[in-house]
């Protein structure tokens, strides 16, 4: 590309944790290294750096920069808040709740992700964070025998997921509910495995596959 320098592109992988979180988060608002480092000040060579160096230690003027630029907090950025409750920040004072589409859900639930998945136990209800992907419209997951996720099976279930911009006071959450099935067809068991597109964070054998079949699915947005 003609005016482009070799600082400017987008070869080298993300490396580190300040460096991911740049990456990721000029991912979220669809920028480039260059358009970044226009908002934020700096050289896009230096930006490259810091993305691409674990080592990287640059100042708090700087990251006050990029934060700012990236339209997040610092905290987020150097690791912070990765102990802390979403949603700690204050309320804005503008903030309008709005209902989402059918549509709106469905784009935000994507394919793949974290959520939060409630379950009735023997003990009482309990909520526990499952890794899912999105195939041919329904919820699927993989869990052990007799893992909480697993109590699932054979019941109606409520699963969700959320994202939270506490700088900004904003963001969504989506609610699914429907019946939850234990998989037992082995070409369907093998195509989610297939398409899956990460293991369990957990770890371990977890060869137990739950379909959740979408009945309900709502939605709701906070913008500022």
């Amino acid at each position: 590309m003609t005016g482009q320098s070799a600082s400017d592109t987008e070869t080298g992988a993300p490396l580190g944790d300040l460096g991911r979180r740049l990456a990721a988060r000029r991912g979220q608002l669809g920028l480039t290294r260059g358009e970044a480092a226009a908002r934020a000040g700096v050289a896009v060579a230096y930006l490259r750096y810091l993305e691409e160096h674990p080592g990287a230690a640059p100042g708090p003027g700087v990251l006050g920069s990029l934060a700012a630029a990236l339209e997040t907090s610092v905290a987020e950025l150097t690791g912070g808040a990765v102990e802390q409750a979403p949603g700690s920040s204050a309320a804005a004072r503008t903030a309008k709740l709005t209902e989402l589409s059918l549509g709106e859900c469905q784009a935000l639930l994507g394919t793949h992700g974290v959520g939060r998945l409630a379950v009735t136990t023997s003990s009482g209800p309990v909520i526990v964070p499952v890794n899912y992907s999105v195939v041919d419209g329904a919820i699927v997951y993989r869990t052990a025998p007799g893992a909480t996720p697993s109590l699932a099976a054979g019941s109606q279930v409520a699963f969700e997921v959320d994202r939270i911009d506490d700088t900004f006071s904003r963001g969504w959450s989506v609610l699914v509910r429907g019946p939850a099935h234990t998989v037992t067809d082995p070409q369907e068991k093998a195509k989610f495995t297939e398409l899956a597109h990460t293991t369990p964070w957990t770890g371990g054998v977890r060869d137990v596959w739950v379909r959740i079949e979408p009945q309900i699915v709502t939605g709701r947005r906070i913008t500022v």
